[in-house]
This record gives C-alpha cells, sequence and structure tokens, in this order.
C-alpha cells in the first residue's frame, strides 16, 4: 500500500491546455506527475465571476438536487458512488440523459470545461462515458456529517471496472472547488494506493499524510487509487466542489462520468 512518492501538492501554474493535437509517447503529460505527487493543484479553472455564477446556478437549482444518505450531502446532477452505495444504481443509469440535462441547464458549460480540463491533463481524447452521468456538482452541507465529521476515507474506485482496476490502468479524479467552507474542509491524502481492499486498516490510517488546500475556483487532481478524505469544516457555509472522475481506457483515450 505504501509508496515513495513525494508528500507534496504539485502546482501547476499556468493552467495545462488542452490540445487537438494526437499525443505523443514522448510528450510529458501532467497527469504523469501524479507518479510523483500526492496531488496536483491546478488555479483559476474558472474565473471569479465564473465561480460566482455557477454558485449561484447551484443554489437556484435546490428543488433539483439529489439527496444522498439522508440529506448529510447533496449533488446536482447524479453521483456514482452515492448510489451504488445507497443501491439506487438502477436510478442513477435510467436518470443519466436527464441528469446531464439538469446540469447543463442550471450550470450551463460546466461539463464541458470539466472534459476539457481532463483533455489538458492527460494530453488526450476525454469523452463522455456512455450510459453515465456527465460532470456534477457535491454539495456538503454546513452543519451536517461531513462538516462535523468529516467524510468517509475511501478510495474512487467504485467506478472502475474489473478489468480495469485488475491491470491498474490510469484514473484520476477532478475536483474543483466552487465555494469554500467558511474553514478548512480540505482534503487528507494518505501514502497509500488501492491494494484490492476496500478497507485501508490501521497500517494505512498511520502511514504519511498531508491535508491539501483548495482554492476558490481551482482544481485538486488525484490519482483515483489514492487513500483520501475530505476534511471537517466549522461555519455557516456550505462546500460546493464540482467533480468528475476519467479513466485511460486506450492511450490517449478516456472516459469521464460522475
Amino acid at each position: 500500500m505504501p509508496t515513495a512518492r513525494r508528500a507534496s501538492v504539485l502546482r501547476l501554474d499556468p493552467p495545462p491546455a488542452s490540445s487537438s493535437a494526437s499525443p505523443s509517447p514522448e510528450t510529458p503529460r501532467p497527469v504523469d506527475a501524479l507518479d510523483r505527487h500526492f496531488a496536483l493543484e491546478v488555479p483559476r479553472v474558472f474565473s471569479e465571476a465564473e465561480r460566482a455564477a455557477l454558485v449561484a446556478g447551484v443554489r437556484a437549482a435546490r428543488a433539483e438536487w439529489t439527496s444522498d444518505f439522508g440529506g448529510e450531502q447533496f449533488s446536482l446532477g447524479r453521483a456514482f458512488y452515492t448510489h451504488l452505495e445507497q443501491g439506487r444504481s438502477r436510478v442513477y443509469f435510467a436518470d443519466a440523459a436527464a441528469s446531464d440535462a439538469r446540469v447543463e441547464r442550471h450550470l450551463p458549460g460546466l461539463q464541458r470545461r470539466m472534459r476539457e480540463l481532463v483533455a489538458a491533463l492527460t494530453g488526450g481524447l476525454a469523452q463522455p462515458r456512455r450510459g453515465f452521468c456527465g460532470p456534477g456538482v457535491h454539495i456538503f452541507p454546513a452543519g451536517e456529517k461531513v462538516a462535523r465529521e468529516g467524510g468517509v476515507v475511501h478510495f474512487d474506485t467504485e467506478g472502475l471496472s474489473d478489468y480495469h482496476l485488475a491491470r491498474r490502468l490510469r484514473a484520476i479524479t477532478v475536483v474543483v472547488m466552487l465555494e469554500l467552507p467558511d474553514a478548512d474542509g480540505g482534503l487528507k491524502l494518505w501514502d497509500v494506493l488501492y491494494d484490492g481492499r476496500d478497507d485501508p486498516g490501521d497500517e494505512a490510517l498511520s502511514a504519511r499524510s498531508l491535508v491539501a488546500g483548495y482554492s476558490p475556483g481551482g482544481a485538486l487532481v488525484i490519482d483515483s487509487y489514492r487513500l483520501h478524505q475530505i476534511q471537517p469544516f466549522p461555519g455557516d457555509r456550505d462546500r460546493i466542489s464540482a467533480t468528475v472522475h476519467a479513466a485511460e481506457i486506450d492511450s490517449g483515450r478516456w472516459e469521464t462520468w460522475f
């Protein structure tokens, strides 16, 4: 489980730019830096004006949020892991097209921008995963369970196929912070990668770690196989973030989902 990566976050400034050219095997990709660092930080994915407009759109869509785990958290657009853990996968897939339509109606261009960010990070083609929901938004309410106790310690492997997991093919999680809580609420990252066990155990939790912070409108990018946890946050402001998962299914070709 433990790795030899640096306990550090690499800041990509200026942010990477996507290219329509086919990637060359010799061309370094920003995502490859995850072999040496716990995470990548990408500032200014959205300008302040764009970020504020997206937050307003999320708030205006309150009636169309999906409630998960008894109201502990919400999403705009359906998230695969929440539906899987609640035994609601059929609802997720049946509503995928409508979920994307809701996100686009309230947050026009968000899904496209998130896929473009994946393309820029990977130097490849980022396309929607067939049958799955596209990028969406998580809302963790102030004062609720995650705010008080932090999130579940986990890996982002729920959406990966057995084939992908067995071959340890590249997969990443990209989170853009749309609204920070009043304080804290960062992402704790451990020097631990998925080894087939969903429960990391005490040895993994004692490995070296760091808490990565967010900037408004900026992204954190992690290896989906890395152990991580949302940290508690005080105050009256919700934690609102846009997320896209991506898996490399062929050289230079990535599938994306939420």
